[in-house]
């Protein structure tokens, strides 16, 4: 079985005030079936213009007809980030033929490290559909903006290694490009998976 990592007590507190800024953006009564937070009708993760790690700008609108899972992270992240990937590695072996519908989007919110070459070896060694997502850092502060996603350095003993305090936890779209959840970190999958089923079969 494999062995989830404990989330940093900053990255919790992080993620507690997420959650509670979430709670104020008009989130609709949670839908039967759903096991993670329902976000249907969040005034919030409408978009983003980024560029993957095969040098493409994307947005959301190039996945649609995909369910989309959505992660900030950053390459050198010790435990929540790697934990994540995997997990979404289990998701798509749980879902089967389904799994070809999910799109897995890693966002790095560390663009002064995480190039789009170090992405590009990273990302992909989870799975290799899953995609890196970077900007600048104007465009990366504006993105997290825009998700509710609260992310701050932390100083190592160097200048170059800084650990990044960040939310952790999923946004999840449905093939129509509408949030419509917040999956919560650590759970093993198995939720994830059971939600990307309804997702997927509403369509």
């Amino acid at each position: 079985m494999k062995r989830v990592i404990p989330q940093p007590a900053s990255s919790l507190r992080l993620l507690g005030a997420a959650l509670l800024v979430l709670s104020f953006v008009g989130c609709a009564p949670p839908q039967p079936g759903f096991k993670n937070t329902d976000l249907t009708g969040a005034d919030c993760c409408k978009d983003f213009r980024l560029t993957d790690h095969n040098g493409k700008v994307r947005t959301l609108a190039d996945f649609r007809g995909k369910a989309v899972v959505m992660f900030f992270g950053y390459t050198q992240c010790p435990d929540v980030c790697p934990t994540t990937m995997m997990e979404m590695t289990a998701v798509l072996q749980q879902l089967g033929t389904d799994a070809s519908r999910v799109q897995m989007l890693f966002v790095t919110v560390d663009p002064e490290r995480d190039t789009r070459e170090l992405l590009a070896n990273y990302v992909p060694a989870f799975n290799p559909s899953f995609l890196g997502l970077y900007g600048d850092m104007e465009t990366t502060a504006r993105t997290a903006k825009e998700f509710r996603v609260f992310y701050q350095k932390q100083p190592g003993s160097t200048p170059s290694s800084y650990t990044v305090d960040h939310t952790a936890g999923s946004y999840v779209f449905d093939p129509q490009g509408r949030v419509r959840l917040f999956a919560r970190y650590g759970d093993g999958g198995a939720n994830l998976a059971a939600d990307l089923r309804v997702l997927l079969k509403q369509g």
